[in-house]
């Protein structure tokens, strides 16, 4: 299987925050060194308009550096992105993640393709989420999952799933029936909440500092 790894070098909350240091590390190099450990993955395709990538990457045979299209710069459709890798990548199945869940574990993820691989007769692709018991409002504080008269009880609600960016597992002709990485018939699947942290702005930069200390 193949992984795509998009790394941009444009960000609008935290200035570089694909190679932003953690812990003396560039941010991209957790993902990069995670997917190398995953077995069932054979190579990993990282589409970018860094331009140091390529020559960093040179020697490793695992790593494929995709120069990113100028249209595709900054701020885009991800979809857009998985498209173009597509086109130039022959493989049945794609496994796309982020640079910002450095604390995403190889286990997990070999965990999802062995899951899909098992149900792929039955889901066309597999998504990441991170199951969610709380009580939600809307911004007119009407209840979203609840009535206001129910007991305190978090644990009794019904589950929420929210996507977290983190796994997303799907085949070439998924991708071009929907043209997007979730297919027509997707399964989630749940991940540990500590491994789902998606780094997003600087808090959250601040927050992963201190829990890889």
């Amino acid at each position: 299987m193949n992984a795509i790894v998009p790394i941009r070098a444009g960000s609008q909350r935290v200035k570089n925050k694909n190679i932003f240091p953690i812990n003396e590390k560039p941010l991209y190099t957790y993902i990069v060194e995670t997917l190398k450990k995953v077995d069932q993955i054979d190579k990993i395709i990282i589409n970018t308009d860094y331009k140091f990538f390529k020559e960093l990457f040179a020697d490793d045979p695992m790593i494929h550096i995709m120069e990113r299209d100028k249209e595709l710069r900054g701020n885009c459709n991800i979809n857009l992105i998985i498209q173009r890798v597509l086109e130039e990548y022959n493989g049945q199945y794609f496994l796309q993640t982020h640079t910002t869940n450095p604390l995403l574990s190889d286990k997990t993820i070999s965990s999802a393709i062995n899951y899909f691989q098992k149900h792929n007769q039955v889901f066309d692709s597999l998504f990441s989420v991170t199951k969610v018991q709380k009580r939600f409002w809307t911004e007119k504080s009407i209840p979203i999952n609840h009535s206001e008269g129910d007991e305190p009880t978090t644990q009794n609600l019904k589950p929420m799933y929210e996507e977290n960016s983190c796994i997303y597992i799907f085949s070439q002709s998924s991708f071009y029936k929907a043209q997007n990485r979730i297919g027509s018939k997707p399964c989630v699947f749940p991940i540990p909440k500590i491994e789902s942290i998606d780094i997003d702005d600087m808090e959250d930069m601040e927050m992963i500092t201190k829990i890889m200390v």
